[in-house]
């Protein structure tokens, strides 16, 4: 199994920045890509970023540019930091893992969520 907990939410004003971090544990061996959602009221969850062991990523096309995400090398630790924020990226956003169950299937395990509130 694999646990995580998100941090680094919080309020700033637009053309700020932050940087969310994600602390895995457990079968932190298993997981072979890690990512970010976010989910503003009345929307769909949507994937924010994504990246593979080896590095490769994904960026929601609103993001690029302005978001990066990476990992640390013991695959523990996931981060995103987003610069020249903007109010429609006023989200809660939620760390997720897909990982190997060791059960011939994978898995995805997703954090509580931080809120990012972005003013005006």
């Amino acid at each position: 199994q694999v646990q995580l907990v998100e941090s680094g939410g919080g309020l700033v004003h637009a053309g700020g920045s932050l940087r969310l971090s994600c602390a895995a544990s457990g079968s932190i061996f298993s997981i072979y890509a890690m990512g970010w959602h976010r989910q503003a009221p009345g929307k769909e969850r949507e994937l924010v970023a994504r990246i593979h062991r080896g590095a490769t990523t994904n960026y929601l096309d609103s993001v690029k540019g302005r978001f990066t995400i990476s990992r640390d090398d013991a695959g523990n630790m996931v981060y995103l930091q987003m610069n020249s924020l903007k109010p429609e990226d006023t989200a809660v956003y939620y760390c997720s893992a897909d990982f190997d169950s060791g059960l011939g299937y994978s898995k995805a395990s997703w954090g509580q969520g931080t809120q990012v509130t972005v003013s005006s």
